[in-house]
């Protein structure tokens, strides 16, 4: 028998809602942080970048390297629209370290995004589902949606845990816009290293280099708008 996790959202009086993810998805979230740990001078500097009001940086993650910011920082948003020459009208991403973290800026889950967490998450998928008005608008490009994801490396769950409020970030891929996804930090340090105030170590973790799977869903219709490393079958 299942042990259920219920994650709620009370601060919210129009979404308030009960998310049950069976023990599995907790399970998966433990073995991968299990007795990984990034070093204090990493994290006082994460903590100070992201302060700043347009602070952004660069980090690992279990598909491709990233770029990101606090999610309610408008002046770092804007400034990695402008570093990666990225087009205005392609909304970013919400990358947190749990589940209960991404909640509140989503208005619904249903049941089978539910499911899709619970078999990918922490993994390479990214899920697009309705914003909640927490999501800020300067995030989805003026969509109705925003997309969420646990990445499954443990560097970036562990600074997401550690050295950010709120444990959540906003995000893209850490490129020029048109040139491929940067897969390492040497990478990344010859693309943006110039115009990010901090790129994190690696720790030796390998980037699988293929970006993630989007799946939309909306009252329980599936969309597969990218196939990425996670092969989704409808």
């Amino acid at each position: 028998m299942f042990l259920i996790i219920i994650f709620e959202q009370s601060q919210y009086t129009n979404y308030n809602k009960k998310i049950k993810l069976k023990s599995v998805y907790l399970k998966k979230v433990l073995q991968i942080m299990n007795d990984f740990l990034l070093s204090g001078n990493d994290l006082a500097k994460i903590q100070e970048v992201l302060s700043k009001p347009n602070g952004v940086i660069a980090f690992p993650t279990d598909t491709v390297w990233g770029v990101g910011c606090h999610v309610f920082n408008k002046q770092a948003v804007e400034r990695i629209y402008s570093v990666k020459g990225r087009s205005k009208n392609k909304p970013l991403i919400l990358l947190g370290s749990k589940i209960e973290h991404l909640v509140p800026f989503v208005a619904s889950i249903p049941d089978v995004a539910k499911e899709l967490i619970e078999k990918h998450l922490p993994g390479a998928l990214t899920l697009i589902l309705p914003k909640s008005p927490k999501t800020p608008y300067y995030i989805t490009a003026g969509f109705d949606t925003v997309g969420i994801r646990i990445p499954a490396c443990p560097v970036f769950l562990e600074m997401l845990d550690r050295a950010v409020d709120g444990h959540v970030l906003a995000t893209t891929s850490a490129n020029v816009s048109g040139e491929i996804s940067g897969k390492n930090k040497d990478e990344v340090v010859k693309s943006l290293g110039n115009d990010v105030d901090y790129v994190l170590d690696d720790y030796g973790f390998v980037s699988q280099g293929i970006e993630s799977t989007i799946v939309s869903v909306e009252n329980n219709d599936i969309k597969i708008l990218r196939q990425g490393s996670i092969r989704i079958e409808l």
